[in-house]
C-alpha cells in the first residue's frame, strides 16, 4: 500500500503563488508516475500535471502550462506543484495521485491523496 499526503493549499489573491507538496510513504519503490489533479465544485476532476520518478519527464495541462511547475525530490519521496500567476479559475481541491504505469490516464492511477483546497480570490 501507498499513502499520499498533500499540503500547502490555502487562500491567495489572483496573481499570487502557492506551492503544494505531496509526501508519499509505504511501498513506493515500484511507482512510476506522480500526478496532480484538481476538482472544482460541480465539475469533473481534471488533470493538471504529472512527472515520472525516473528521468523526471513532465506533462502539463494546457490551462496551466507556463504557470505551474511539477517537480520531485526522490530522496524524500515528495512531489511538488509550484503554482504561479494564479487565477480565480484555478480554485479547486487539488489531489495528488500515484501510478505504477507510464503516462497514465486518470483511471490508471492507483492511489490518491485526500486533497487540499486552493482558493484564488479576484
Amino acid at each position: 500500500q501507498v499513502q499520499l499526503a498533500e499540503s500547502g493549499g490555502g487562500l491567495v489573491q489572483a496573481g499570487g503563488s502557492l506551492r503544494l507538496s505531496c509526501a508519499s510513504s509505504g511501498r513506493t519503490f515500484s511507482l512510476y508516475t506522480m500526478g496532480w489533479f484538481r476538482q472544482a465544485p460541480g465539475k469533473e476532476r481534471e488533470f493538471v500535471a504529472r512527472i515520472a520518478w525516473v528521468g523526471g519527464l513532465t506533462t502539463y495541462a494546457d490551462s496551466v502550462k507556463g504557470r505551474f511547475t511539477i517537480s520531485r525530490e526522490n530522496a524524500k519521496n515528495t512531489v511538488y506543484l509550484q503554482m504561479n500567476s494564479l487565477k480565480p479559475e484555478d480554485t479547486a481541491v487539488y489531489y495528488c495521485a500515484a501510478a505504477y504505469r507510464k503516462m497514465p490516464n486518470l483511471s490508471d492511477y492507483d492511489y490518491w491523496g485526500q486533497g487540499t483546497q486552493v482558493t484564488v480570490s479576484s
